[in-house]
């Protein structure tokens, strides 16, 4: 999907859908909060939620007193729910709309979280543009999840890509080192299920 139609079509879903109607909606994402403790991460690092939407991974990320955050995605509709739900604390927060193949970040990030948008990246061409920006762009960890090889071959009417532990590690191993992998069933709200592979990666040092 060209960039223009993909904002379109994430336009259009955050325009028209509740949280309650779209099936990546957590009320508390557990997994990825986990990872970023794993970090054992000052308050002060730089964390990037990739594809973020209206997730509210920043609301606990606030809560626990990180203090610069940033949440990126295609959609500015997305952010707009986010902001509006945090009320006053959204000024604490950087708020980026762009694809994320598109993405030239201004900083560099200790952390980049990405939960559930890799997997909508189904050219290699996409794929690599994705790579290098994190690679270029992430100085600490990466914490990914996206649809295991068990997982749907399709989200919100999209095509994805789904990973196995071993090939998000190949993609990745020559910029990142990988420490950890689980599999876990996300219950939509909707009361289906999708597996999904969380992974971590630490940035390799410069030989």
């Amino acid at each position: 999907m060209e960039n223009n139609s993909s904002k379109e079509h994430w336009e259009q879903v955050y325009e028209t859908k509740t949280p309650e109607q779209v099936s990546w909606t957590q009320e508390v994402p557990q997994t990825s909060l986990d990872l970023i403790h794993s970090f054992n991460l000052q308050k002060s690092a730089r964390i990037i939620d990739v594809g973020g939407g209206d997730s509210k991974l920043v609301d606990y990320l606030l809560e626990e007193g990180f203090e610069h955050i940033s949440v990126l995605d295609i959609s500015e509709k997305a952010l707009e729910k986010a902001k509006k739900r945090l009320g006053a604390k959204a000024a604490s927060v950087t708020w980026i709309v762009s694809d994320i193949t598109a993405f030239d970040p201004v900083e560099v990030y200790d952390v980049w979280h990405d939960r559930a948008a890799f997997h909508f990246l189904t050219s290699p061409e996409q794929v690599e543009k994705y790579v290098d920006i994190a690679r270029k762009s992430v100085s600490g960890y990466l914490a990914i999840a996206t649809f295991s090889e068990n997982g749907p071959k399709k989200c919100s009417g999209l095509d994805i890509r789904q990973y196995s532990e071993e090939s998000l590690r190949t993609l990745l191993q020559n910029d990142f080192e990988k420490l950890s992998c689980i599999t876990e069933d996300h219950t939509t709200p909707f009361d289906t299920t999708q597996n999904f592979l969380f992974c971590s990666f630490r940035k390799r040092k410069p030989v």
